[in-house]
This record gives structure tokens, C-alpha cells and sequence, in this order.
């Protein structure tokens, strides 16, 4: 479990959220929020509107109505290279490396929104020693790399713009058990380093295994909240996401 939280007012607070998708009404008026230096996740059923979320407080989706609020100002409406400028980096599900770029070259452009070069050397040598393979493979095209491997690939990537505030949305996906146990502990190792994570997962055991709070997402809607710990100490939870 992470230590305890750092702060108590909100890092993130989205308000009201309501996304569409055409005539789908995605997201009804979905409320939560994030304190610095928690590891806050999303949970819930494919189709739930959790990867939704993220990609709409990153800047990739525009809300029809409600607000989303970082560090006390409001990023609704701003476009998602302002929000990384910001201070908020998202790793997309399904990884989104650039297959026929190098390892290093996905690094370089995770620092896009940067100019220190001394800096940028610097996290990408923080980003190797956090994933030593990664350095092994620095020139290496990122489309030979194993599921795994892009996956470390995809969250230094995100890293390298120094973020206050990462996304995550279903890094488990597709890798052997193993490998999730590895890529969660490094989720963990990350947050007490001092970055802020919000969590989307379908392994909802491993989510809640690491997180401080949850929230579950049904439908588009938040249906249950509160710590993580109770969260999977409840029936209807267990049930219903964690396999009994």
C-alpha cells in the first residue's frame, strides 16, 4: 500500500462531467478527485466509460458540459499539448509507442513540451535506471520490443515531461501475470517518488492492491467511492469486479 497522502485539498477535480459520442451520452455527470500524491483508480466493466475519463481530463476529448480543474484552474476546453504543458502526461491504452522509432527517440518526444537539454538528459537516464531494460534496448526499434517492454516503454515516455499528474489507463493489458506484478510495483515505486497517479485498470485486485481510493464507474455513471481498502473488502465489489 502507498503511503499516506500528502495533501488534503484536490490536486484534480472534475465536476459534472458529461461526454458524448455523437448521440452517446458517454459520461452522466461523473464527479471525482485527486489529492497529491495519492494513486487514485478507476474501475469498472468494458464500455464503462473509464478510459473515457481520461482521455477528456487529458484534452484529447472536448466534455459537452461540466469542469475539470488542475492545481486550482480550470483545463476544460484546452488542448491536450497545453494540459501535458501543464503538468498532466497520460499513457494511452494499447501503449501508442512509435513502432518505428527507437527507444530513445520515443523518449526524446515524451520531452516534447521541454528545452533544458541538461534536464532532458538527465530523466532519460532516470527513466533507464527505473527500467534497466529499456536501456539495454535504447536502439532498438519500439516495435521489436516485447508487450512488456512497451509497456515500460509507453510510461517512461510519459515521464519525461516531468508530470505532477499521470494517467494510466489499463497498463496490465494483454501481459502475463508476471509482468503485471512487475509494471504495478513500478506504478507503486513511481508514486512514492512523488508523482500523482490516476489508475484505470480492469484488474481491479491489482488496482485496489495499490491504490488509496477507487472509484467505480457503471454505465457512465459513479456508482461507488471511498478507500480502496474498503472498496475491496466490499461484497457487491468482490462480486462484481473481483471474481467472487
Amino acid at each position: 500500500m502507498a503511503n499516506e497522502t500528502k495533501a488534503t485539498a484536490p490536486m484534480l477535480s472534475v465536476t459534472d462531467l458529461h461526454v458524448y459520442y455523437g448521440a452517446i451520452h458517454a459520461l452522466k455527470g461523473v464527479s471525482l478527485s485527486v489529492r497529491q500524491g495519492e494513486i487514485v483508480t478507476l474501475i469498472g466493466a468494458n464500455g464503462a466509460g473509464k478510459s473515457t475519463t481520461l482521455r477528456t481530463i487529458s484534452g484529447l476529448i472536448a466534455p459537452r458540459s461540466g469542469d475539470i480543474s488542475f492545481k486550482g484552474s480550470s483545463i476544460a476546453g484546452q488542448r491536450a499539448h497545453e494540459i501535458v504543458r501543464s503538468g498532466i502526461s497520460q499513457v494511452p491504452e494499447g501503449r501508442r509507442i512509435f513502432a518505428d522509432m527507437t527507444v530513445i527517440e520515443n523518449l526524446e518526444l515524451g520531452a516534447f513540451t521541454r528545452s533544458d537539454a541538461d534536464g532532458i538528459a538527465a530523466d532519460t537516464e532516470m527513466v533507464f535506471g527505473r527500467f534497466p531494460r529499456l536501456k539495454e534496448r535504447r536502439t532498438q526499434l519500439a516495435g521489436t520490443l516485447s508487450g512488456g517492454e512497451q509497456q515500460m516503454l509507453a510510461m517512461g515516455r510519459a515521464l519525461m515531461s516531468r508530470p505532477r499528474l499521470l494517467l494510466l489507463d489499463e497498463p496490465s493489458m494483454g501481459l502475463a501475470p508476471l509482468l503485471i506484478k512487475e509494471i504495478f510495483s513500478i506504478i507503486a515505486d513511481i508514486n512514492a517518488a512523488g508523482t500523482t497517479i490516476l489508475l484505470v485498470e480492469q484488474n481491479a485486485n491489482m488496482a485496489l492492491s495499490i491504490a488509496h481510493r477507487a472509484y467505480v464507474l457503471e454505465t457512465g455513471r459513479i456508482t461507488l467511492s471511498g478507500a480502496a481498502q474498503e472498496l475491496a473488502a466490499s461484497e457487491d465489489v468482490r462480486k462484481a469486479y473481483l471474481g467472487g
